[in-house]
């Protein structure tokens, strides 16, 4: 054990700053692999830098920016000591949100605050930042870990990021282009995604008591597993959908619900109606509705119940749109329609029919 009298004031007080030192240099081959050529220099300056001059092939360039977080999703990667997947959390939350306006992510910054700079844990989670930010055509530019004894047990830790995109003026999507008819061409989830772990961990570890570790015969896994399912990360695939065909609109369905969410890239003289009967939510939607006794209308302002993303386009579109997303490895199906809307019901969305089972 060190000495406390050979300790820095600082390490003293909670602070390792060889911790950190060290915590870069386990993180720096992960980075490395999260490069796009207009990425310039390394990580330990002051701030990542981009080439910008790779927008003038642009004739309009518009920039896109996204900020968030994780939430609480962090507490079931430090309760099972697992951490490299939670980074496909925060990415998916950060580039999903611009690809909805048909922005292409460019780079990507991250936050860590921690209690204790552990450098092998620090290491894990940026790896699984970076690994999303391969498969989100980004570049991971820089970041900060922070230090906070005191503030954060020395196990606790939160995470936050920003991203940057770009889309072409006149390719901007938004409720600007939608239309009567339009189909809502929904797309499947991963699982629960980064949203309502608040109501999840509620009902199922306090309020049932489950462990963690408890396999679930209709999960056909543990219940830690499936809660710590990674998000998936739709921006190739939704930039490729854009490119391949007409859309009009995207929504990215997080906290809020599918109606939450669809609600806002919708204009204000049109409605929408999404049919329930058009898809059966994973098991692990029906094990929250069924063990805490959850009304239906909290658990769809809660949680995604199976949907990550929506697309407004075109009745003529949607064999294509299907076709390009099951090549991306996404399933979609038409799951409703855009429709004029009465006096005092524009914006809004309608939920009718029933999931199958429920």
């Amino acid at each position: 054990m060190t000495d406390p009298a050979d300790q820095s004031a600082y390490a003293q007080a909670g602070v390792s700053i060889e911790a950190g030192d060290k915590a870069v240099q386990l993180m720096k081959t992960w980075v490395e692999k999260a490069r796009r050529p207009e990425m310039i220099g390394g990580i330990g300056g002051f701030a990542g830098l981009f080439d910008a001059s790779a927008l003038k092939a642009y004739t309009r360039p518009l920039l896109a920016t996204s900020a968030d977080g994780v939430g609480t999703k962090v507490a079931i990667a430090q309760a099972l000591d697992k951490h490299d997947t939670i980074g496909f959390d925060l990415v998916g939350m950060l580039v999903d949100d611009l690809v909805v306006c048909g922005a292409e992510p460019l780079f990507l910054t991250d936050y860590i605050a921690t209690g204790r700079v552990e450098p092998e844990r620090i290491a894990a989670i940026v790896k699984g930042i970076a690994e999303a930010c391969i498969e989100a055509g980004c570049a991971l530019i820089g970041g900060e870990t922070a230090e906070h004894p005191g503030l954060l047990d020395p196990d606790e830790y939160d995470v936050a990021g920003a991203t940057t995109g770009v889309v072409e003026a006149d390719a901007l999507l938004g409720p600007g282009r939608v239309r009567p008819g339009d189909v809502v061409l929904a797309m499947e989830s991963s699982g629960l995604h980064s949203n309502g772990y608040s109501l999840v961990r509620h009902v199922l570890l306090t309020g049932a008591g489950w462990s963690l570790d408890r396999h679930v015969d209709e999960l056909g896994r543990t219940l830690g597993e499936e809660l710590l399912e990674p998000t998936r990360i739709y921006a190739k695939a939704c930039l490729a959908l854009a490119a391949a065909t007409e859309v009009h609109a995207m929504s990215h369905i997080t906290g809020g619900g599918l109606a939450g969410n669809l609600e806002r890239v919708l204009p204000v003289e049109l409605t929408a109606t999404v049919d329930r009967s058009t898809w059966r939510p994973a098991p692990v939607f029906d094990l929250v509705r069924r063990v805490g006794e959850v009304p239906q209308p909290d658990l769809e302002q809660t949680l995604n119940l199976g949907v990550g993303m929506v697309a407004l386009l075109p009745p003529d579109a949607v064999d294509a749109a299907v076709a390009v997303l099951a090549a991306a490895g996404v399933r979609a199906w038409a799951a409703g329609e855009v429709a004029a809307a009465e006096p005092d019901e524009g914006g809004r969305v309608r939920l009718v029919g029933q999931h199958s089972g429920w």
